[in-house]
């Protein structure tokens, strides 16, 4: 077989960081005397913080954690909208060399719950506005839960401290032995698949690969400009990048369409952690002005070079480049930058050995669709592991290789093509949606025997979710009820749009239900479309833009 190309960006080489190259309190330390004045951060309210001043926040609340018990090693939830809130807490948590654990701010009911009791985390620290989600469920191992934002009511079992515990005194912090490359960085929640969500267990120097590898190209004049939300793999590789390169960032909570360019022009943001169909295809339908490339962003990383993002490109001046990654991973495949060749997310990086397989972990030829599994050169570049799940972590490693879960193929020439997922995933909104979680929601609705959450077409490339349904026995379900059932029990995003009910649903052998031909009858003329129906969600504030 002829030997895979190999996608050398100019900006990296595989090998093994330092820990002053990857950590965050050695960075800090580090740039906090080199770079003293420079602009760090860039918050909502225009607000800044120099990278003196980052660290100063830091070591206080690093202070403030270690009064409330937080240790080297411990796991800290924050669950917290994008803010000068979170990103001091993240920062602090690490530079106590504790591991920093990011929930959804979406998350309520059996996903908070799961989530909690998974991390074994003793301490959170959460907004105001949440806390009622966690009165609502079983905390069991929390102990404390630090408010911002506002006051918030007692909790049952669990001490809950205002803003203020949060302020220590940064000169009296004790640290124990600094943090090392192996050392897990932060657990990164993604979405179940065949089960519970899990927690990708994220090595310092897995962030820093991920990092060089996607972000390499920025210097110290670059800006990295966030609003997704940080409890993602993308916008935290954005922050981590930005202290790598002794770059900067500016965070804001969401993306607003309406308001991007001129966010970009004021702020001066250079580059951003990537952009998704969607908002490429929002942007690209604004009336075009004469001013459209007249802007600070010089780089975008996407999905896959098309026409579609060429002439994006091209109308806003910009340049691009395609990359394939996932939580687990730190880029898997990525293309040269401005490169023309359709629909392809590129050819692996230096320091991975790449393969496509049956599911015997054969591999499959040239041209035919495989699952991607891989293996590093360089140790803890990629995943640890699953926090606290051994049985999912065995999976997913199976044979020496980590599996993705993932459908590709791969022409003669070395690139690589997404193609679909193996996994039973959904997307939308920019969100990996369990099918499992929707499942097991529907399933606590009266007179519910049977489901199957499935994906179908929806605008802009994403997917809309399909529940399908056999009631029980003699009785009876109301698409509208319950959809008013599952509302206050998931992200408005996991909703199903669209109800099929069935007499029963087909089912292998073992009972399993069989979705593949569900999928391919997808939208029927007897489905029930929420929408359609006048019922079509509001966002929340703590919740992406739909």
């Amino acid at each position: 077989m002829k030997p895979v190309e190999k996608a050398h960006p100019t900006w990296f080489e595989a090998r093994l960081p330092r820990a002053d190259e990857c950590c965050v309190r050695q960075i800090l330390d580090r740039l906090a005397v080199q770079r003293a004045s420079q602009v760090f951060a860039i918050h909502q309210d225009d607000s800044q913080w120099t990278y003196a001043e980052t660290r100063t926040v830091t070591r206080t609340t690093a202070a403030g954690l270690q009064k409330l018990g937080v240790a080297p090693g411990d796991v800290v939830l924050t669950w917290l909208p994008n803010s000068a809130a979170h990103l001091r807490t993240w920062m602090a948590t690490n530079y106590l060399g504790a591991t920093y654990a990011p929930l959804n701010v979406s998350y309520r009911g059996g996903l908070l719950a799961h989530a909690i009791a998974n991390s074994g985390a003793k301490v959170m620290v959460a907004h105001a506005d949440l806390i009622p989600r966690l009165a609502e469920i079983d905390l069991k191992q929390l102990e404390k839960v630090i408010v911002l934002g506002g006051a918030a009511p007692q909790l049952p079992g669990v001490q809950v401290l205002p803003a203020s515990s949060l302020d220590g005194d940064g000169e009296a912090l004790v640290l124990g032995d600094a943090p090392q490359p192996w050392d897990i960085a932060a657990i990164i929640y993604t979405s179940g698949t065949t089960g519970p969500s899990k927690g990708v267990r994220v090595p310092y120097a897995q962030l820093w690969t991920l990092s060089v590898a996607h972000f390499g190209f920025m210097t110290p004049d670059d800006r990295m400009f966030l609003f997704t939300p940080l409890c993602h793999i993308s916008p935290i590789s954005g922050v981590f990048s930005a202290l790598v390169m002794a770059a900067s960032v500016v965070v804001y909570e969401s993306f607003k369409g309406s308001e991007f360019w001129n966010q970009v022009r004021r702020t001066g943001a250079t580059t951003v952690p990537g952009m998704g169909l969607a908002i490429q295809e929002f942007l690209a339908k604004m009336p075009e002005r004469p001013d459209d490339g007249d802007n600070p962003l010089r780089m975008v990383n996407v999905r896959a070079p098309s026409e579609s993002v060429m002439a994006f490109a091209k109308r806003f001046r910009f340049d691009y480049f395609g990359s394939y990654s996932m939580s687990e991973t730190s880029v898997i495949v990525a293309t040269d930058v401005n490169s023309t060749v359709r629909d392809s997310c590129g050819r692996p990086r230096s320091g991975l050995e790449v393969r496509l397989v049956d599911e015997n972990d054969v591999e499959v030829p040239v041209g035919a669709v495989g699952e991607l599994i891989l293996r590093t050169e360089h140790p803890w570049t990629i995943n640890a592991g699953y926090h606290n799940d051994p049985v999912a972590t065995a999976r997913a490693w199976r044979n020496g290789w980590f599996h993705t879960g993932d459908a590709l193929r791969r022409d003669a020439d070395g690139n690589y093509f997404f193609v679909d997922r193996f996994k039973d995933s959904i997307r939308r909104r920019g969100e990996n949606i369990s099918s499992y979680e929707i499942e097991l929601a529907a399933l606590a609705y009266p007179g519910v025997q049977d489901v199957a959450a499935i994906p179908v077409p929806g605008a802009f490339g994403d997917d809309e979710v399909l529940l399908v349904l056999s009631p029980m026995p003699g009785k009876t379900v109301d698409p509208m009820e319950l959809t008013q059932f599952l509302i206050p029990r998931m992200a408005h995003y996991m909703v199903p749009r669209y109800i099929r009910i069935l007499p029963e649903l087909p089912k292998t052998p073992s009972a399993k239900v069989q979705k593949a031909g569900l999928r391919a009858e997808g939208l029927t003329p007897e489905t029930w479309d929420r929408e359609a129906a006048g019922l079509v969600l509001k966002r929340e504030r703590f919740e992406p833009v739909a």
